[in-house]
């Protein structure tokens, strides 16, 4: 049984828990030290249970409290080279990860960590670099896609190849467009290494889900440019024009932005 958890998906932190039972993992280290320690002390989780650190990208809100947990609690961190470069240069990670606990990962080779297989893959954003993940345990493949700004065929294999997805669905396309960002802001969301908007989120998922696909996490909703039931109506309709009923295919779900989901146990 693979067990999941997201301690908070948006601009304000990112953090995803993953665990076998036997030993935790997290995916990218955005929210607040104190505020993990609250979430895993509600979940009954012990830091000490969490044996490795995946970053998807070197912005602030997946990364400020990376240097923190790999020093205080000798914690391994896996990035790509240019993801730790970025880490090193970045002011908002004050305590800087112990060069002994920098592990360098390269996109597309699939490498063991503990319990987990996992294949790290090209995701494009304006970021020092980025990767989504797949991971692989006990026969379930969980992918993780996020802050992408367009839709790669190598994130639709990936797509394909998920029982379990957490997809970004960023925008809606009116909202941004009508809101009150300046327009470079506006343009760099919109263009293809910025954010996924929540119609790019559908087609993604209605062209390339398969039969195996149970639940799709919708991650990553701005503030100030989408709205949670609208990311959810919107993939859902452009889902019903290809004839894909969800809650009947497969069920969707939003992360919240600055806020710990329930646990989730995925078989």
């Amino acid at each position: 049984m693979l067990k999941f958890i997201s301690f908070g998906s948006g601009s304000s932190g990112n953090c995803y828990y993953f665990s076998t039972g036997s030993e935790g993992l997290l995916i990218d280290a955005g929210v607040g030290i104190r505020t993990l320690k609250k979430y895993l002390h509600d979940y009954n989780i012990r830091l000490d249970d969490i044996k490795n650190i995946l970053i998807t990208h070197d912005h602030a809100d997946h990364i400020k409290a990376v240097g923190v947990l790999s020093t205080d609690y000798n914690l391994p961190v896996y990035a790509t080279k240019e993801v730790h470069n970025g880490i090193l240069r970045n002011y908002c990670v004050h305590k800087k990860i112990p060069s002994a606990n920098a592990r360098v990962i390269e996109k597309d080779v699939r490498i063991r960590i503990g319990d987990f297989q996992i294949t790290p893959f090209t995701v494009p954003h304006d970021s020092s670099d980025n990767v989504g993940y797949c991971i692989e345990t006990d026969g379930l493949v969980f992918c993780l896609m996020t802050d992408a700004g367009h839709v790669t065929d190598e994130m639709k294999k990936y797509i394909s190849l998920s029982d379990y997805l957490v997809l970004e669905s960023n925008y809606d396309e009116e909202m941004l467009r009508v809101g009150n960002y300046p327009q470079y802001l506006k343009d760099r969301i919109a263009s293809e290494r910025g954010h996924l908007s929540n119609r790019a989120c559908g087609e993604a998922l209605a062209n390339n889900a398969t039969e195996k696909l149970k639940k799709v996490w919708l991650c990553h909703l701005s503030e100030e440019n989408n709205h949670p039931v609208l990311a959810q109506k919107t993939v859902e309709q452009v889902l019903r024009s290809y004839g894909i009923v969800a809650g009947k295919d497969f069920q969707i779900e939003i992360l919240k932005r600055k806020s710990a989901s329930e646990l989730f146990e995925l078989v």
